[in-house]
């Protein structure tokens, strides 16, 4: 993979922000699953059944998986906030995706076919252009409120930048759409996901 930031990026005195290696994926799988334990989108696509096992075991397939091999990944020092990107030099994306399907199915359970319009309705609102894309972002709870979220989120909002393209991102938490507007991001798109889920909002950073 391409490294943008090959030296950890010092964000705030008492925060630095560094590419992730294999040795982080426990804890940053661990970070992601906490801050996603009652998110709307995934409450709504993953079995309610076991539900913070399934999201941590989701979460470490995406990291591990996709992030880590075919994309970027940047962490606080302390891996208690995770950013992971794919870019448009994303080759591996299709392969690596298809080789986790079917355990993917496994866990969102019987929320699948519901996670399955999700994704079917959120991928009309995409752009056709090359994006950087925020798969995900997540602040373990006990540090969130200390700016991690955007300290982590910098590098790759800094790497689009260089690169020319835009950023891009979806999100299914009205209160995430007004912190990603102070980043600089504006919503491109909507939509109420089917059968009764939250809704959702596209937003673009050019």
């Amino acid at each position: 993979m391409r490294q943008w930031a090959a030296v950890p990026l010092k964000y705030s005195s008492m925060t630095k922000i560094r590419t992730a290696d294999y040795a982080d994926i426990d804890q940053a799988t661990h970070t992601l699953a906490s801050a996603f334990a009652d998110y709307p989108f995934t409450r709504h696509t993953v079995d309610a059944r076991n539900h913070l096992r399934r999201v941590e075991e989701l979460q470490r397939l995406y990291l591990a998986e996709i992030g880590m091999q075919c994309g970027q990944v940047w962490v606080a020092g302390d891996v208690s906030a995770v950013a992971v990107w794919t870019t448009p030099e994303s080759s591996c994306l299709a392969e690596a995706s298809a080789r986790i399907s079917d355990r993917v199915v496994e866990l969102l359970g019987d929320r699948a076919d519901a996670a399955a319009k999700a994704e079917e309705a959120v991928a009309s609102l995409r752009p056709s252009e090359p994006v950087w894309f925020l798969a995900t972002v997540g602040v373990a709870p006990d540090r969130q409120g200390r700016r991690l979220g955007t300290a982590v989120l910098q590098p790759g909002l800094r790497a689009a930048h260089l690169a020319g393209v835009p950023a891009y991102l979806e999100t299914s938490s009205e209160r995430n759409v007004a912190f990603y507007r102070r980043l600089g991001f504006d919503v491109v798109g909507s939509t109420d996901l089917p059968d009764e889920g939250p809704h959702t909002w596209a937003m673009m950073r050019k």
